[in-house]
């Protein structure tokens, strides 16, 4: 018998599998999982379990910002275009959204 608490989780909780390493993405507002306008500009915490990652990332997604407002000049597959993986991952759920990694290097 599964807990209702698994099958309808309180807070918006993602398993991760990124360049084959097992990760969580978390978040701590609950209001992600039932109102769609608290999409807007939330944090989400990534911790994959790694002895090289001390403490839990956190990152603020903007899923309005203007990325058409990036530099034109770099193609596509310029090294200052390039996402990490983790940034790409989340983007599937929330397309052109932005990832501030509040000061921490992109780890993954």
């Amino acid at each position: 018998q599964v807990s209702p608490g698994l099958r309808t989780p309180r807070l918006p909780v993602w398993l991760c599998s990124l360049s084959g390493r097992h990760s969580v993405l978390f978040g701590t507002d609950s209001r992600l999982l039932s109102d769609w306008k608290a999409e807007r500009i939330f944090h989400l915490y990534f911790y994959s379990g790694e002895q090289k990652q001390t403490q839990t990332a956190h990152l603020t997604i903007d899923t309005h910002s203007h990325h058409w407002e990036e530099a034109q000049r770099e193609g596509p597959c310029s090294p200052g275009r390039r996402r990490p993986a983790l940034e790409m991952a989340i983007r599937t759920k929330w397309a052109g959204a932005t990832v501030s990694w509040k000061g921490t290097d992109p780890f993954f």
